[in-house]
């Protein structure tokens, strides 16, 4: 199989990694910590750049690349721990492009794609604990269209975004519903998250709302799939400069009048660090090729990818902090603010434990067809 990236791909890595770099330095992610995790003007950048459009078609604006080049853009970004929720614009513009009736389409397509508009997934509840088929928000009709009740938690940017893709039962089946933050019966509150980025809550009470989609629960899936994508190649991007941060330390930080990263022992553990790392990128890869897959191959596929994704961030983050000593958790050190975002990554859309019993359900069945 053939890994090479095309000349466009390294062209659009190239652009993301130089706005990364020079746009997105610490200081200024510290700032945008400090001022509540979301910074719209940074969002914008993203959007000049064509990211927010990534996965909108050109016919309404966008760039109309696929799941390679979202890991592409991903990857970079997590290098640079970037906070602004540009997973959630992928997720819902490939919701939206893939789901939603026509004049849907053309009243919010062009917007993500222009960076006007940010829309996101408010799908979680507290008592699903992972689970995309239980859902107790309800829709209602009301007139000619619909009305939602209901509460979702951990929102990205849930006070910060223009509208919601929000999953509700309908007439006894999970359907997909756009929601916009200004709507009458709409409420939001705010946070700071594990890693400073900005979520909160959305509490919705009859709530004026747009049918998506009455397939609801596959959408849901595909969605939820292109974010664990997302997940696992911004994954890959933080443990990379994790590892390049710790490789860095050990060759000026001194004890015994040499460099750490000449102790045998030493360099063993940054060692097992790079093949957990390569470990991650592999399926990385995986995951973002198995996008476009039959929904039980791409199901079984995203759970694989997210338990590696929780075992190789575990190990890479725990041993940059030792290696570090004490300063790798301090707040003014870059390094714990990596470790907090691979924290976040593995706790999103399903935590190891979560994907784990879903790869042994799926060989179960899978036992159970050729038994």
């Amino acid at each position: 199989m053939d890994f090479d990236f095309s000349d466009d791909q390294g062209a659009l890595r190239d652009a993301v990694q130089k706005w990364v770099e020079k746009a997105y330095t610490f200081d200024r992610r510290s700032a945008i910590v400090a001022a509540g995790g979301f910074d719209r003007t940074a969002y914008g950048e993203l959007a000049e750049l064509g990211l927010a459009g990534l996965y909108v078609s050109e016919d309404d604006g966008g760039m109309g690349m696929g799941p390679v080049e979202g890991m592409v853009v991903m990857e970079e970004l997590g290098r640079g721990i970037v906070l602004e929720p540009l997973a959630q614009t992928l997720i819902t513009s490939g919701l939206l492009g893939g789901y939603a009736p026509a004049e849907l389409k053309a009243a919010w397509l062009p917007r993500i794609a222009s960076g006007e508009a940010l829309v996101v997934l408010a799908h979680q509840e507290r008592k699903a604990r992972y689970k995309l088929d239980v859902c107790t928000t309800t829709a209602t009709r009301s007139g000619s269209g619909w009305t939602v009740s209901g509460n979702k938690n951990v929102v990205p940017a849930a006070d910060q975004a223009d509208a919601f893709v929000v999953p509700a039962m309908a007439d006894g089946k999970l359907a997909l519903f756009l929601v916009e933050r200004t709507a009458a019966g709409v409420s939001t509150s705010g946070h700071h998250t594990q890693d400073g980025a900005r979520a909160g809550d959305v509490n919705l009470k009859d709530a004026a709302a747009v049918l998506i989609t009455t397939d609801g629960l596959s959408a849901l899936e595909h969605g939820v799939d292109i974010g664990i994508a997302a997940a696992c190649a911004e994954a890959v991007g933080v443990m990379d400069k994790t590892v390049a941060i710790t490789v860095e330390y050990m060759n000026t930080r001194k004890q015994f009048g040499v460099a750490i990263a000449s102790f045998q022992a030493l360099r063993h553990r940054v060692a097992d660090m790079k093949m957990q790392l390569e470990l991650m990128r592999s399926m990385s890869y995986y995951a973002s090729l198995k996008l476009n897959a039959p929904a039980p191959e791409r199901r079984a596929a995203m759970a694989r990818a997210k338990v590696q994704l929780g075992t190789s961030m575990r190990f890479v983050g725990q041993q940059a902090v030792q290696l570090h000593g004490g300063i790798g958790v301090t707040d003014e050190y870059i390094v714990s603010h990596y470790f907090k975002k691979l924290t976040q990554l593995e706790m999103s859309f399903g935590d190891t434990l979560h994907h784990l019993g879903e790869v042994s359900s799926r060989m179960q069945d899978t036992a159970g067809v050729f038994a």
